[in-house]
C-alpha cells in the first residue's frame, strides 16, 4: 500500500472533507502547489480556484475561495493537510440552478458596487468572488470525470 496523507477541508459552516488521500493540489498566493506524503511543513494563504484531491486514481474537485493551508507531520510520521477555507464545496454540489443564481447574484453585486455610497465593499467583494469562482470551477469540471 502506498503512503497517503490525511486531508481536512474545513469552512466556518462545516467540515467539507476528512479523508486519507494520495495527493492534493491547491491554489496558493504563490501559485498552485501539489502536496504529496512527506511534504515539508508549510503554512500559506490559499486563493480562489479549485482544490483537486486524488484518491485511488480518481479526482475530487472542490471550488474554494480564500483561507489558509497548513501542512505538518504528526507523531506517526503521517502528513496532515488542513485547509481552513472561507468557502469550499464539492463540484457535484454546484447544480445548474446554483450556477445561474451565482451569475445573477454576481451581476447584481457588480451593479451595487458601482454605487459609491454603499459602504460594505468587503462583503460584496467576497460574495462576488464566491459566485464567480463557483461558475468558473463548475464550468471547468462540467465535462470531466470525477468522484462524487
Amino acid at each position: 500500500m502506498s503512503k497517503q496523507l490525511k486531508l481536512k477541508i474545513i469552512t466556518p459552516e462545516r467540515l467539507v472533507l476528512e479523508e486519507m488521500v494520495d495527493q492534493v493540489s491547491l491554489p496558493t498566493i504563490l501559485g498552485e502547489i501539489t502536496v504529496l506524503p512527506d511534504h515539508i511543513p508549510l503554512i500559506t494563504e490559499i486563493t480562489s480556484g479549485d482544490i483537486v484531491v486524488l484518491v485511488n486514481g480518481e479526482h475530487m474537485p472542490f471550488a474554494t475561495v480564500g483561507g489558509f493551508l497548513e501542512i505538518k507531520q504528526n507523531k506517526n510520521k503521517i502528513t496532515e493537510v488542513a485547509v481552513l477555507a472561507d468557502f469550499a464545496e464539492h463540484v457535484s454540489e454546484i447544480s445548474d440552478q446554483k450556477i445561474e443564481e451565482a451569475k445573477i447574484k454576481a451581476e447584481q453585486m457588480k451593479k451595487m458596487m458601482e454605487n459609491k455610497e454603499h459602504v460594505d465593499f468587503e462583503h460584496f467583494e467576497a460574495e462576488l468572488e464566491r459566485s464567480l469562482t463557483r461558475v468558473k470551477i463548475a464550468d471547468k469540471w462540467r465535462t470531466k470525470k470525477y468522484r462524487k
